[in-house]
């Protein structure tokens, strides 16, 4: 045995001993024996799991809604003229399919006019434009917090996971006072104590204006509060993992903490890490859209699902659709990703694997 090496054979062989191996089967273990250890550890998925995916019916559903809704809010503004915050003269309240006074000129004169499909809202503005940048924003701030919870939540849990003991009590602890804590609390407070600094920093320019203090505030919730049902998820994984075999023989190699975690232990966390993400965007988009709806979200003109169907909800008894569009919008979108998480969660699900073995 050499003392160099992080991890003993003799301890690992007492254990195996009762299940009949030798010490010879382990001994001597070279980096080569070593490598083909982690190589059996780790079998070929990836073809299961995608056979197993493209079976599903809940998340082709999914991810054809979702790609539809992304087609509709990347590429539809492409096809249109029209800004969100562009006022057409005389377009108020247009309904739809209909022309301006100016617009039908054009079309006596020949000249190509783009239709308004779903006319134009109070102020002149094409209303399916707005639809089409308020599907974007409400995918936007569900994949942000989405990315956020994921980058917070997997390192936190790793390091709770790995660490163990007093380490592990401190962050779970940590954890549970965040979860404390309600998300919508959270974002009224920071709107109200960060409004005057935000529009400070905002009025100097850059790409955030005309996001607006709502939603910068909606990220750092997000930021504060989102990472701590993925560091759960990922505690739990690593605890389960981290005495495999694999994981020793990483040991035994002499990798580092830090380098067992990234290449060994959360690729195996990759799973259920998918699938935690695909189920909390949509609570992150339905918390956007119910604030945008109470007027503390988004900024005007920029618009979201929440502040169209607030504007809608004022005509309601004139223009029903404009409550009608952004709501099933919504719709869909979060039926989408719950579609897609409850998929990715069934294909990736161990016990799913060993049920469709023969």
């Amino acid at each position: 045995m050499n003392k160099g090496r992080p991890w003993s054979f003799q301890v690992d062989t007492e254990r195996f001993r009762y299940a009949g191996y030798r010490e010879d089967d382990f001994l001597p273990a070279g980096p080569e024996q070593l490598a083909a250890v982690i190589q059996a550890a780790e079998p070929a998925r990836a073809g299961r799991i995608a056979g197993r995916l493209l079976r599903s019916r809940q998340a082709l559903s999914g991810l054809i809604i979702l790609g539809l809704l992304l087609l509709f809010a990347v590429v539809g503004p492409m096809a249109i003229p029209y800004g969100y915050d562009q006022q057409i003269r005389g377009g108020n309240h247009l309904r739809p399919l209909e022309y301006t006074a100016a617009e039908e000129q054009l079309l006596a004169a020949g000249d190509p006019v783009c239709p308004h499909w779903l006319g134009c809202d109070g102020l002149g503005r094409d209303y399916l434009v707005r639809l089409m940048y308020g599907a974007r924003i409400s995918l936007l701030v569900g994949l942000s917090a989405a990315l956020v919870a994921l980058a917070v939540g997997a390192a936190m849990g790793a390091l709770a996971g790995w660490l163990g003991g007093r380490a592990d009590l401190i962050l779970m602890r940590v954890a549970e006072v965040f979860s404390a804590v309600p998300d919508v609390l959270v974002v009224l407070l920071l709107q109200v104590s960060l409004e005057e600094p935000l529009r400070q920093l905002l009025g100097r320019g850059g790409s955030f204006v005309a996001l607006g203090p709502g939603l910068i505030s909606m990220f750092m919730a997000f930021a504060l509060l989102y990472w701590v049902g993925m560091a759960r998820v990922v505690r739990g994984q690593v605890l389960r993992l981290k005495g495999q075999d694999f994981v020793l023989a990483a040991r035994a190699l002499g990798g580092g903490s830090g380098r067992i975690i990234r290449r060994h232990l959360l690729p195996h966390c990759a799973g259920e890490i998918i699938a935690v993400t695909c189920l909390q965007i949509p609570g992150a988009i339905f918390l956007e859209s119910f604030l945008s709806f109470l007027g503390l979200g988004v900024a005007a003109p920029l618009a979201s699902l929440g502040s169209l169907a607030a504007d809608g909800l004022g005509g309601v008894y004139s223009y029903p659709d404009r409550l009608v569009w952004p709501a099933l919008l919504l719709t869909l979108m979060i039926l989408a990703f719950n579609l897609l998480g409850d998929g990715l969660r069934d294909a990736l699900d161990p016990r799913t694997e060993q049920e469709a073995r023969p």
